[in-house]
C-alpha cells in the first residue's frame, strides 16, 4: 500500500523531536513489516532523565528549609544524648549512614554538575557540621573531668581574684639578666626569710649596653629583677614605694653624666633612703614608743615586728621594767623568735596562742603592733590576726598603739582585707610533721577548701595612736604624712 505524503512528513516529524519516548508503530511501518524495539532498557533511558529534570528544580528556598530541618534534627539528637547518655548511643555506621543521608541532594546534583557557588558554600558548612557531631566520649576522658573540676574547687570563690601563680621557690626559669642578689631575695622573701634591700648591689654590678642611656635602660633592666621579685612573693607597700622613689631618681639622672659618676650618686641615694626613711626611722619610733612605756606596763603584741622588738629592747636598756605577751598563730608562728629574743635580754615574757587572748587581756595595760602598711584612709594593714587582738584590746580599754614608717604609708583607700590581700599556700596550715594528720589528704576531700589569707585590717576607730619618724599622730593623718615624706 502507498503512503501519503502527509503521512510520511508527520512519521518523520514524531521521530525528530522524542527519539527516546515509547511510541506506538505508524501504519507505514506496520505494513513494511519491521520489528519496532519495545525493550526495557529503553524505558529505563526514558525514566532518568525526568528524575534529573525534577532533582535540577531545586530552588534556593527548597535547599534552605533542607538545611533547617537536618539542622533541627541535629540539636534534638544532641539534646537528647545529653538527656540519656546510656540509650542515646547511636552506632558509627548508623551515624556515617544519617551522614550521608542528609548531605544528598545538595553538594551535588545526581548528574555530578557542580551547584552554583553560593548553594557549595552551604553545603559544604552543612557537611562540616554534620561531621563535627558531637562523639561520645572514652571512660578515659570522661574520667578526667572530674579530676580538674576538683582541682578549681579547691580556691575560695570569694577570693578568686587572689589566686595567681603559684610561688617561685627556686632559682629554675630565673632570666641569665637576674642578678644573683635579686635571686637570693626573692627566694628569701618566699620562704619568709626577708633581710634589708639589695637595690644598691644591683645597680653596683650594672653597665649600660653600648647605644644606650642609663635612664632608659637602667630602668627598663630593673623592670626583669622586678618581676622576678613578684613571681616569688607579691611586693610589699614599702618595697613599691622605695621601686618608685628609685625610678624617679634614675629619670633624673642627666645623660651626659659619665656612668661611673652617675652609678656613685644613685648607689649614694640608696644608702642615703635606707638610712633615713628606714633606719633611723626605725630609731625615732623605738624612742618615741619608749616613752610611753612605764614601770609594771604589761605589753601586749602580736606575732613579730622588727620595730616593736626594737622598741621593747630600747625601753630595756632604759632600765624600764615591764612584761610582754606575745599572742602568736599558725602557720609561722613568728612570735616565738620575738619570745626568744626578749627572753635573752632578761625581759618577763609570756607567750599565748591567739585564740586565748581573751584570757590574757586582763592583765594588759598597752597594746604594740606593727604594720605592714597603713592605708589612706587610716586603717591598719597587717599580719591575719592584727585586727581580733586591736579589737579585743579596744573592748577592754586599752589603748592600741600602731608603730609604722612613714615608708609602708599608701595612698590606697581599702574598706576590707577581700580586695587586697595575699594567698599563701594553704599546705602551710598543715603541720609537716605528721604525715597522718586528719587534713594531710584534703585535696581528695570534695567541697573541702583551705584559705591561709596572709593580712587582715583594722578600721582607724579600733586605733588610738600611729608612732612615726615624723610623731605621734592620729590614723586620720596617715595621708598627710605620706604625701610629705613622698615629696622628700
Amino acid at each position: 500500500m502507498a503512503t501519503t505524503g502527509a503521512e510520511r512528513s508527520a512519521a518523520s516529524t514524531a521521530t525528530t523531536e522524542s527519539p527516546l519516548i515509547d511510541q506506538e508503530p505508524s501504519a507505514t511501518q506496520l505494513a513494511n513489516g519491521k520489528d519496532i524495539d519495545r525493550s526495557p532498557s529503553l524505558k529505563k533511558k526514558d525514566k532518568k532523565p525526568q528524575g534529573e529534570a525534577k532533582e535540577t528544580e531545586l530552588s534556593g528556598a527548597e535547599i534552605k528549609r533542607r538545611a533547617k530541618e537536618e539542622k533541627i534534627a541535629r540539636r534534638a539528637k544532641q539534646k537528647q544524648e545529653k538527656q540519656a547518655p546510656s540509650q542515646s548511643s547511636v552506632p558509627d555506621q548508623s551515624r556515617q549512614n544519617l551522614n550521608l543521608q542528609t548531605g544528598s541532594g545538595i553538594n551535588k546534583h545526581a548528574s555530578g554538575q557542580a551547584v552554583p557557588k553560593q548553594q557549595k558554600r552551604r553545603g559544604s558548612a552543612t557537611a562540616n557540621a554534620q561531621q563535627q557531631l558531637p562523639i561520645r566520649t572514652s571512660e578515659h576522658q570522661t574520667a578526667t573531668a572530674p579530676t580538674t573540676l576538683k582541682r578549681d574547687s579547691n580556691n575560695v570563690s570569694l577570693f578568686s581574684h587572689l589566686y595567681g601563680q603559684p610561688r617561685r621557690t627556686s632559682m629554675t626559669g630565673a632570666g641569665k639578666d637576674i642578678h644573683s642578689a635579686v635571686v637570693t631575695l626573692g627566694l628569701k622573701m618566699s620562704h619568709y626569710i626577708i633581710c634589708g634591700s639589695n637595690a644598691r648591689c644591683v645597680i653596683g654590678s650594672y653597665s649600660t649596653p653600648p647605644g644606650n642611656s642609663l635612664p632608659r635602660h637602667l630602668t627598663i633592666h630593673l623592670s626583669s629583677q622586678i618581676e622576678y621579685l613578684v613571681s616569688c612573693r607579691p611586693l610589699s607597700v614599702s618595697m613599691g614605694n622605695a621601686i618608685r622613689w628609685l625610678k624617679v631618681k634614675i629619670s633624673d639622672v642627666d645623660p651626659d653624666v659619665p656612668e661611673k659618676n652617675a652609678k656613685q650618686d644613685l648607689c649614694e641615694g640608696i644608702d642615703s633612703f635606707i638610712q633615713e626613711r628606714i633606719t633611723v626611722a626605725g630609731q625615732a619610733i623605738a624612742a618615741s614608743a619608749t616613752e610611753r612605756i612605764q614601770d609594771g606596763d604589761v605589753i601586749l603584741t602580736f606575732a613579730k615586728s622588727s620595730t616593736i622588738e626594737q622598741t621593747l629592747q630600747a625601753a630595756a636598756k632604759h632600765g624600764k621594767r615591764f612584761k610582754v605577751i606575745v599572742a602568736d598563730s599558725r602557720p609561722l608562728f613568728e612570735g616565738k623568735t620575738l619570745v626568744r629574743r626578749l627572753a635573752t635580754l632578761g625581759i618577763e615574757v609570756q607567750y599565748c596562742l591567739l585564740h586565748a587572748i581573751n584570757h590574757v587581756i586582763k592583765e594588759v595595760t598597752k597594746a604594740f603592733l606593727g604594720a605592714h602598711a597603713m592605708t589612706s584612709n587610716g586603717r591598719l594593714y597587717s599580719r591575719c590576726g592584727t585586727a581580733l587582738v586591736a579589737m579585743t584590746a579596744k573592748e577592754a580599754a586599752i589603748p592600741v598603739i600602731v608603730c609604722c614608717e612613714s615608708v609602708k604609708f599608701s595612698d590606697r583607700v581599702a574598706l576590707d582585707s577581700i580586695v587586697m590581700n595575699e594567698i599563701a599556700p594553704p599546705d602551710e596550715l598543715l603541720s609537716q610533721a605528721d604525715v597522718a594528720a586528719p587534713l594531710s589528704k584534703w585535696k581528695d576531700t570534695p567541697k573541702l577548701q583551705l584559705l591561709n589569707l596572709m593580712y587582715d585590717l583594722t578600721p582607724a576607730e579600733y586605733i588610738d595612736m600611729v608612732i612615726t619618724e615624723y610623731g605621734s599622730l592620729p590614723p586620720s593623718s596617715v595621708p598627710v604624712v605620706h604625701s610629705l615624706s613622698m615629696s622628700t
